[in-house]
C-alpha cells in the first residue's frame, strides 16, 4: 500500500521567528499516532532551523527545490547533496510556479531529480495542467507528458523513491477546488500510466499526493477517495491547527 503523505510547501512565506513558531507548535501538538507521514518544507535559509526543532518529532524536512547541476559556478542555487547535508528528505521539483515562473521544462526537472536520486532524497514530483488545457481535453496528454519524461528515465529503484503530487494549476492558490471525482479522476490515469510504465508492483507502491487548494474542510473528502494518498498542502500548511487536522483528515 502506498504511504499516506502530508507535506506543507511554506513557499516564500514566514519571518525567522514565524517559522520557528510554526514547527515549535506543530512538534508540541502533534499526537505522534496521526495516520499520514508529515513533511514541511521551509524557504532555504530557514531549513537547518526547523531541522534542529523538529528532531525527534518524526516530521520529516524537505526542500521547495534543488539544482539540476551537483556543484559548481551556479550563482545563487543549491544542489541536492547540500540539502541533505542540512537534513532535509524531501525535495519538491516540478511545481507549477517553477515550471511558469522560471522555466523549469521536463528536460530540466529530470536532471534536478536524477540529482536528487543520487544525493539520497525522496522527490516529490509534481504534475499537473492549466485551466486551459483542461478545458481543451489535454489533462492527458500534459500528465503524460511531464510524468513519462521523468519515470522513463531512471529506474524502478529510483522510481520507488519518488511521490507525485497531482496538482490542476487552475487550482493552486485561487481557493478553488477539483471535486474529488475530478481529482480521482487524474489520479487514477496516473496510476494506471505508472503501472504501465513501472509495473504494477512498483506503480501501486507511490504515493499520490493531491496538491490544489487542499485544506482542513475539503481533506477528508480528497482523501477518502481510492488513488488519493494525501496532500501537497500550500497556505493552509502556514496554520499549525489546520495542517495537523490534514495529516488526521482520514
Amino acid at each position: 500500500m502506498p504511504q499516506k503523505i502530508v507535506a506543507g510547501n511554506w513557499k516564500m512565506n514566514t519571518s525567522l521567528e514565524e517559522a520557528t513558531q510554526l514547527a515549535q507548535s506543530l512538534k508540541d501538538n502533534q499526537t505522534g499516532q496521526e495516520p499520514a507521514k508529515l513533511v514541511v518544507c521551509p524557504p532555504f535559509v530557514w531549513i537547518r532551523t526547523i531541522a534542529e526543532i523538529l528532531q525527534g518529532s518524526g516530521i520529516s524536512i524537505g526542500a521547495q527545490n534543488c539544482a539540476s547541476t551537483a556543484s559548481g559556478a551556479f550563482t545563487g542555487e543549491i544542489s541536492a547533496t547540500m540539502l541533505k547535508n542540512a537534513g532535509v528528505e524531501y525535495v519538491i521539483l516540478g511545481h507549477s510556479e517553477r515550471r511558469a515562473m522560471f522555466g523549469d521544462s521536463n528536460a530540466v526537472i529530470l536532471e534536478k531529480c536524477k540529482q536528487a536520486i543520487v544525493s539520497d532524497l525522496k522527490v516529490i514530483l509534481c504534475c499537473g495542467e492549466t485551466l486551459a488545457e483542461r478545458k481543451a481535453g489535454e489533462l492527458e496528454t500534459v500528465l503524460t507528458g511531464q510524468l513519462t519524461s521523468v519515470f522513463k528515465n531512471i529506474d524502478q529503484l529510483s522510481a520507488s523513491n519518488l511521490v507525485i503530487a497531482y496538482e490542476p494549476v487552475w487550482a493552486i492558490g485561487t481557493g478553488l477546488t477539483a471535486t474529488p471525482e475530478q481529482a480521482e479522476s487524474a489520479h487514477g490515469f496516473i496510476r494506471n500510466l505508472i503501472n504501465s510504465l513501472l509495473g504494477e508492483t512498483v506503480g501501486n507502491s507511490i504515493s499520490l499526493l493531491y496538491g490544489g487548494s487542499c485544506n482542513a474542510s475539503n481533506a477528508s473528502s480528497l482523501f477518502s477517495r481510492n488513488n488519493i494518498d494525501g496532500g501537497l498542502i500550500g497556505g493552509a500548511s502556514l496554520k499549525s491547527d489546520d495542517f495537523l487536522k490534514i495529516g488526521n483528515a482520514w
